[in-house]
């Protein structure tokens, strides 16, 4: 699917979210919308909302909705300055995928953020 912001708003509204849940969404084409104002708690990986920013890949999944690393490589470009722009901001936050939150049971992002932060950040 190649949806945005505004599409995963509309689902998030229908589920009762205040707004979206995503500080930032990232579209397969590695365009970046911006999504809650980052002073704005997030919606996006419960118990750790109040402490996080969240940003959304589009993707993820594959033609039967089974996790898959598919993002672009336009998005992985898009999520290293997006991430270099708030490791710059809070130089000790840690960079996790939503499944590596203590507590969720998701596979997304559906790649190893660990060892990629690591190469990227030395995080």
């Amino acid at each position: 699917m190649d949806i945005g912001v505004e599409e995963i708003r509309e689902w998030h509204l229908e589920k009762g979210f205040a707004d979206v849940g995503y500080h930032k969404v990232i579209r397969r084409n590695g365009d970046i919308e911006d999504g809650r104002p980052e002073n704005i708690v997030g919606a996006h990986a419960r118990p750790i909302n109040s402490i996080s920013l969240g940003v959304c890949l589009v993707g993820g999944v594959d033609d039967n909705k089974k996790p898959e690393n598919n993002f672009t490589p336009k998005q992985f470009k898009s999520l290293e300055a997006i991430l270099r722009l708030w490791k710059a901001k809070d130089p000790d936050a840690q960079i996790i995928g939503h499944k590596d939150v203590p507590g969720v049971k998701k596979a997304c992002p559906s790649f190893n953020v660990k060892p990629w932060a690591k190469e990227k950040f030395n995080a």
